[in-house]
């Protein structure tokens, strides 16, 4: 089930190649451990028995084929010597963790507020209670990238950090959907009154509590799951990996907003009385039986072939230091992405927050100006619809993210060119190659029936791509437009034209949760794979230090996506302070016509989408310097 299949270098060997490969004796995995290099070897036996996406250096007979044999010439067979090209089973196995990660994050943003609400937390004290996000985005995602880094656990590096965070989520959902039950029958057995105001108050901050707890963990499964898909998924796949991501975070997002307008406590009675512990009972299982099938079938390269880890203090301060020293040495292209993140979800974070009051406002607008002193009461009344109004243009919005999200990797350009078997041109980066490898490690040919269906596949798509439209011009293109959109809300004043941009923004929203993630994928997985020698390193000082190994831990996929992720989170912060100053000069009272300050916060997104545009444009490609190599 983990789609065994073979390096496309095997697809271009000469049959006396390829018998003389088969015919070689292999290692038997019971060989005797008396030496740090025999064991070593049994370590890499184990680990090929496992079908690691990170294979090792091809042997001296293939690289004076290479050259002769690649159809595209030596740089692009120089990029993808020794990664075998995984299966789409195998890609959707890696990434189905998603659809359990965004349901949780789902249940808990969307959901979270009026459950919290109903417990009696003020509105003042509620936006504090979410800086858990950020603040758990900051320092749990790097924490967790250093650590697993350095882990050399047999299972992998990641697996049992996903294990950890996925049973963490799961403990903590269903403690904070049954807060009520758990204090309340807690403090009765001391005899309290569970409608009496302490028993409340204890009800409130366990619930507080454990959205902090929520939080801590579902950024250690979130953090895991990225850097699994980094290591597991070859160099030249990472854009189809992540791209597959994308997808399922968007069937995941859609999931929860289908279960959430269903009455789901007359559904499945037995999984809670609210409609709030339905939808957690729902989210762990999801989270757990994803998680479950990913880690169990797709399994990482062993690490103890990297050595020890570096002989660090492990503490959090120290990491946190080793952090910003890391921080300090990134890589250019990743510290250039890491700039465009800031910016661009400054530009996000408006919107995520108040799309739906923006709907809202529109929607009542009309309502307030017929009647400008309309009672409290049917003002409230008024909002409520407003806001389911609202969250029906959310499901447009995750519709069409799944739809572009789908639609859209078919036309990008791959950034890396797998060879055709049949030296008839390029390979889809995405498909099945013509081999796979049997469990003693020798190739045997699929079926024609699978080959001729590849082959019309790799047709179709290569007519539909458009060689021009790279992932890194598609993001830069995606800014633009979604500036464009936050600044025609000055001309919406109904619904459905309001409903028409915000499911046109689910493009570049689509764009922003794949191409950032790929790029940054594709230049660690690049970098790694120099420094393990699977291909030629640019002639820079830059890569010479790659292939001689010096300072790998600044590259590795942990470390570099938990920066990344502060550079996602720490624009949080700043962006809800900016909206509230801009409520507190454009807000006018509740039920009053001509309220337009959350538009105006909308289009102030759309200046940070601007700046993130021209930032975009020192982003460069994500091949850049291997395929120059000739």
């Amino acid at each position: 089930m983990s789609g065994k299949s073979s390096s496309p270098r095997s697809a271009h060997e000469d049959p006396g190649s390829s018998k003389r490969r088969a015919n070689a004796p292999t290692k038997p995995s019971n060989s005797p451990r008396n030496s740090t290099n025999s064991q070593r070897r049994v370590v890499e036996e184990e680990d090929r028995n496992e079908q690691s996406p990170l294979l090792h250096p091809s042997d001296s007979e293939d690289d004076s084929e290479a050259d002769v044999n690649s159809p595209l010439g030596s740089d692009e067979w120089q990029l993808h010597k020794g990664e075998e090209t995984k299966t789409l089973g195998y890609l959707i196995l890696l990434t189905v963790g998603q659809i359990g990660l965004q349901i949780g994050w789902g249940v808990e943003t969307s959901y979270g507020s009026p459950f919290l609400l109903s417990l009696g937390i003020s509105k003042s004290l509620l936006s504090l209670v979410w800086l858990a996000g950020p603040l758990s985005g900051v320092i749990v995602q790097p924490y967790v990238g250093i650590k697993s880094d350095r882990c050399r656990m047999r299972w992998g590096k990641r697996r049992p950090f996903i294990v950890g965070g996925c049973i963490a989520t799961v403990l903590s959902l269903l403690s904070l959907s049954w807060s009520r039950e758990i204090v309340g029958g807690f403090l009765g057995l001391f005899g309290a009154d569970r409608e009496s105001s302490g028993v409340k108050t204890s009800v409130a901050v366990f619930a507080v509590i454990f959205v902090y707890v929520l939080d801590f963990a579902i950024n250690t499964l979130q953090a895991g799951l990225r850097a699994y898909i980094v290591d597991c998924a070859p160099t030249h796949q990472q854009d189809t990996a992540n791209a597959w991501a994308s997808r399922l975070n968007g069937v995941g997002n859609i999931a929860c907003f289908l279960a959430g307008g269903a009455d789901l406590p007359k559904i499945f009675p037995f999984l809670g009385k609210t409609q709030f512990q339905v939808l957690c009972a729902i989210a762990a299982l999801v989270i757990a039986l994803t998680n479950i099938l990913s880690c169990a079938t797709v399994h990482e390269r062993d690490p103890r072939l990297d050595g020890e880890p570096p002989d660090r203090e492990d503490g959090l301060l120290h990491i946190l230091a080793d952090l910003f020293r890391a921080f300090r040495r990134l890589p250019p292209q990743i510290e250039k992405i890491c700039l465009v993140q800031f910016m661009a979800w400054l530009a996000w974070f408006p919107f995520l927050f108040y799309v739906t009051t923006y709907i809202g406002e529109i929607y009542v607008e009309p309502y307030l100006q017929a009647d400008p002193h309309m009672d409290p009461e049917k003002v409230e009344e008024l909002w409520v619809r407003g806001t389911r109004v609202g969250t029906d243009a959310l499901l447009v919005f995750a519709l069409m993210t799944l739809l572009a999200s789908i639609f859209l990797p078919f036309i990008i350009a791959p950034a890396f060119i797998t060879p055709d078997p049949s030296g008839n041109g390029r390979a889809s980066t995405a498909l099945t190659p013509t081999t796979s490898i049997s469990g003693s490690g020798h190739l045997k040919p699929q079926s024609k029936k699978w080959s001729a269906v590849r082959r019309v596949l790799n047709t179709w798509e290569t007519r539909i791509q458009i060689d021009s439209l790279t992932l890194r011009r598609t993001w830069l293109l995606s800014h633009f437009v979604y500036a464009a959109l936050m600044w025609l809300t000055i001309l919406a004043r109904n619904v459905t034209f309001a409903k028409i941009i915000i499911g046109a923004v689910g493009i570049p929203w689509a764009v922003t949760m794949w191409a950032p993630f790929a790029l940054i994928a594709s230049e660690v997985s690049k970098r790694d794979a120099i420094r393990r020698g699977l291909i030629k390193p640019p002639p820079t000082v830059e890569g010479n230090l790659l292939a001689s190994g010096e300072d790998g831990a600044v590259d590795q996929a942990g470390v570099i996506l938990g920066i990344h992720n502060v550079a996602v989170s720490a624009p949080q912060v700043l962006a809800t302070l900016i909206c509230s100053l801009i409520f507190k000069l454009l807000q006018k009272p509740r039920g009053t016509p001509g309220d337009t300050s959350v538009a105006w916060a909308l289009r102030f997104g759309g200046l940070c989408a601007v700046a993130a545009g021209m930032l975009t444009f020192r982003v460069g490609e994500s091949a850049e310097g291997v395929r120059s190599n000739r």
